[in-house]
Protein backbone atom coordinates (compact mmCIF):
# COMPACT_ATOMS: atom_id res chain seq x y z
CA UNK A 1 0.00 0.00 0.00
CA UNK A 2 1.54 3.36 -1.10
CA UNK A 3 -0.55 5.08 1.92
CA UNK A 4 -2.69 4.89 4.58
CA UNK A 5 -6.03 6.38 2.72
CA UNK A 6 -8.10 5.78 5.06
CA UNK A 7 -6.27 7.76 7.81
CA UNK A 8 -5.01 10.51 5.20
CA UNK A 9 -9.00 11.59 4.88
CA UNK A 10 -9.10 12.78 8.94
CA UNK A 11 -5.97 13.55 9.20
CA UNK A 12 -6.52 16.39 6.15
CA UNK A 13 -9.44 17.23 7.86
CA UNK A 14 -7.71 18.36 10.82
CA UNK A 15 -4.92 20.22 8.94
CA UNK A 16 -7.59 22.42 6.49
CA UNK A 17 -9.49 22.90 10.39
CA UNK A 18 -6.55 24.41 11.20
CA UNK A 19 -6.13 26.65 7.94
CA UNK A 20 -9.68 27.59 8.01
CA UNK A 21 -8.88 28.72 11.67
CA UNK A 22 -5.63 30.93 10.66
CA UNK A 23 -7.10 32.05 6.90
CA UNK A 24 -10.89 32.18 6.68
CA UNK A 25 -11.54 33.91 3.63
CA UNK A 26 -9.26 31.65 1.78
CA UNK A 27 -11.67 28.71 2.94
CA UNK A 28 -14.72 30.45 2.53
CA UNK A 29 -13.16 30.86 -1.16
CA UNK A 30 -12.08 27.53 -1.78
CA UNK A 31 -15.53 26.68 -0.18
CA UNK A 32 -17.50 28.64 -2.84
CA UNK A 33 -15.51 27.51 -5.67
CA UNK A 34 -16.02 23.84 -4.59
CA UNK A 35 -19.82 24.33 -4.46
CA UNK A 36 -20.17 26.04 -7.89
CA UNK A 37 -18.15 23.14 -9.39
CA UNK A 38 -20.72 20.55 -7.61
CA UNK A 39 -24.19 22.17 -8.89
CA UNK A 40 -25.75 19.64 -10.67
CA UNK A 41 -26.92 21.21 -13.94
CA UNK A 42 -25.91 18.75 -17.07
CA UNK A 43 -23.38 16.64 -15.76
CA UNK A 44 -24.28 13.91 -13.12
CA UNK A 45 -22.17 13.80 -9.57
CA UNK A 46 -20.37 10.09 -10.76
CA UNK A 47 -19.42 12.17 -13.89
CA UNK A 48 -18.12 14.94 -11.94
CA UNK A 49 -15.97 12.37 -9.38
CA UNK A 50 -14.60 10.88 -12.16
CA UNK A 51 -13.17 14.46 -13.40
CA UNK A 52 -12.15 15.18 -10.52
CA UNK A 53 -10.01 12.38 -10.05
CA UNK A 54 -8.68 12.52 -13.02
CA UNK A 55 -7.60 16.28 -12.49
CA UNK A 56 -6.25 14.79 -8.86
CA UNK A 57 -3.71 12.47 -10.58
CA UNK A 58 -2.31 15.54 -12.78
CA UNK A 59 -2.18 18.11 -10.30
CA UNK A 60 -0.37 15.19 -7.57
CA UNK A 61 -2.81 15.78 -4.49
CA UNK A 62 -3.41 12.67 -2.66
CA UNK A 63 -6.02 14.64 -0.55
CA UNK A 64 -7.85 15.31 -3.74
CA UNK A 65 -7.24 11.44 -4.84
CA UNK A 66 -8.50 10.25 -1.28
CA UNK A 67 -11.88 11.81 -1.03
CA UNK A 68 -12.83 11.65 -4.51
CA UNK A 69 -11.52 7.90 -4.75
CA UNK A 70 -14.14 7.69 -1.34
CA UNK A 71 -16.95 9.47 -3.33
CA UNK A 72 -16.69 7.97 -6.62
CA UNK A 73 -17.23 4.79 -4.11
CA UNK A 74 -19.72 5.69 -2.63
CA UNK A 75 -21.90 6.84 -6.14
CA UNK A 76 -21.18 2.87 -7.19
CA UNK A 77 -18.21 4.19 -9.66
CA UNK A 78 -17.14 1.01 -10.90
CA UNK A 79 -13.02 -0.26 -10.75
CA UNK A 80 -13.09 0.17 -14.36
CA UNK A 81 -14.91 3.26 -14.55
CA UNK A 82 -12.19 5.02 -12.80
CA UNK A 83 -9.73 3.18 -14.98
CA UNK A 84 -10.49 4.49 -17.91
CA UNK A 85 -11.24 8.18 -16.72
CA UNK A 86 -7.49 7.92 -15.40
CA UNK A 87 -6.75 6.16 -18.70
CA UNK A 88 -7.70 10.11 -20.55
CA UNK A 89 -5.75 11.78 -17.92
CA UNK A 90 -2.56 10.09 -18.68
CA UNK A 91 -3.18 10.47 -22.11
CA UNK A 92 -3.66 14.17 -21.64
CA UNK A 93 -0.93 14.70 -19.86
CA UNK A 94 0.95 12.92 -22.35
CA UNK A 95 -0.31 15.24 -24.68
CA UNK A 96 0.47 17.97 -23.02
CA UNK A 97 3.96 17.04 -21.94
CA UNK A 98 4.16 16.89 -25.99
CA UNK A 99 3.04 19.81 -27.25
CA UNK A 100 5.05 22.14 -24.36
CA UNK A 101 7.86 19.85 -25.98
CA UNK A 102 6.91 22.23 -29.31
CA UNK A 103 7.27 25.40 -26.50
CA UNK A 104 11.09 24.28 -25.77
CA UNK A 105 12.40 23.67 -29.32
CA UNK A 106 10.65 27.51 -30.25
CA UNK A 107 12.32 29.25 -27.30
CA UNK A 108 15.67 27.14 -28.04
CA UNK A 109 15.39 28.61 -31.68
CA UNK A 110 14.57 32.15 -30.58
CA UNK A 111 17.25 32.23 -28.17
CA UNK A 112 20.03 30.57 -29.61
CA UNK A 113 19.53 33.00 -32.80
CA UNK A 114 22.25 35.88 -32.46
CA UNK A 115 21.04 39.02 -32.84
Amino acid sequence: MLLDWKSLIPKMGRSMKEFSDLSPATMSGYRTLHAAGSETGHLDAKTRELISLAVAITTRCDGCIANHTKKAIELGTSREEIVEALGVAVAMNAGAALAYSGRVMDAFTELSTKE
